[in-house]
């Protein structure tokens, strides 16, 4: 795992040196080439210049600021290294709140930090056992790719997770989504939907959340390497009429715990599942 940034975490008088590391593994995505559907040819990124058509390389290649129509700003790599922020080197916490008070509508990206060498082993597994036996959350700044971000510092078992936060400022009301009803619920539906609720309670961990999708699409890929046919088969959605009919009978399906038993595909054809519209019939 490489590091993405090298500083400090500190509160008051101490000092944790840390490295932070992205939490998401993005390698395991499946990535398309654009082609030219005639020959296949891959279609390059042309870097050109759109004043005069002339091909540039990276070295030719600097960030500008437009401040007036055509007029720009320069900004060097030196420029940025100038800026005498203290979150480009030091996450600095303002302060310390409970975990509860941010809502999960505010979190972004997750990172990791780790211990920067082993000085710094004892303070950073100190803090990450003082916030989790207080359940409170560090928050503070940081630089991360060339823009300051307010992050909050939370206990992951032994480790320390930074989460980027977004600004309240950039959510939208959620009292503004369309057709919100906030009427009193009839009791009865109240009490099945609590039945089926608790008969389908688990943990997280028993739930099974793999991408269906990506292993769809990486069947269906390899069975265009193979030269196979590719069959869709569509799950038939049927409308929900009646709320009380269809708790009750979500109810008894949980209770039984039945599996579907697996469609078997043809010799030399792949079977991709596809939810299909609401009153369609599948495909034979």
């Amino acid at each position: 795992m490489r590091a993405i940034w090298k500083g400090h975490i500190r509160f008051s008088l101490v000092t944790i040196p840390v490295l932070i590391y992205s939490a998401v593994d993005t390698e395991q995505a499946i990535n398309f080439h654009l082609l030219h559907r005639k020959d296949h040819g891959p279609i390059g990124y042309d870097k050109r210049c759109k004043k005069c058509n002339t091909a540039v390389t990276t070295e030719d290649i600097v960030k500008g600021y437009k401040y007036e129509p055509d007029q720009y700003v320069i900004v060097e790599k030196e420029d940025l290294e100038k800026l005498n922020l203290k979150s480009t080197r030091v996450i600095e916490i303002e302060g310390f709140i409970d975990a509860k008070e941010v809502h999960p509508t505010l979190y972004e990206s997750p990172y990791y930090a780790g211990p920067d060498g082993p000085v710094a082993q004892q303070a950073y597994s100190l803090l990450a056992a003082t916030l989790k036996e207080t359940g409170k959350v560090g928050v503070g700044k940081v630089v991360l790719h060339e823009r300051e971000d307010v992050v909050m510092i939370a206990p992951q078992e032994h480790a320390l997770v930074l989460y980027k936060l977004r600004a309240p400022s950039e959510l939208r009301a959620i009292r503004d989504i369309p057709q919100l009803e906030g009427k009193s619920m009839d009791k009865d539906k109240l009490r099945l939907a609590r039945s089926l609720v608790d008969s389908m309670s688990t943990t997280l961990g028993s739930l099974n959340l793999a991408d269906t999708y990506h292993d769809a699409l990486r069947a269906m890929i390899e069975a265009k390497v193979a030269g196979k046919e590719i069959v869709t088969v569509e799950e038939e959605v049927k409308p929900v009429v009646d709320i009380m009919t269809a708790l009750k009978q979500s109810i008894e399906r949980a209770k039984q715990q039945t599996k579907p038993m697996a469609k078997a595909a043809g010799k030399n054809k792949a079977v991709i599942a596809k939810p299909a519209r609401a009153g369609t019939k599948a495909k034979k």
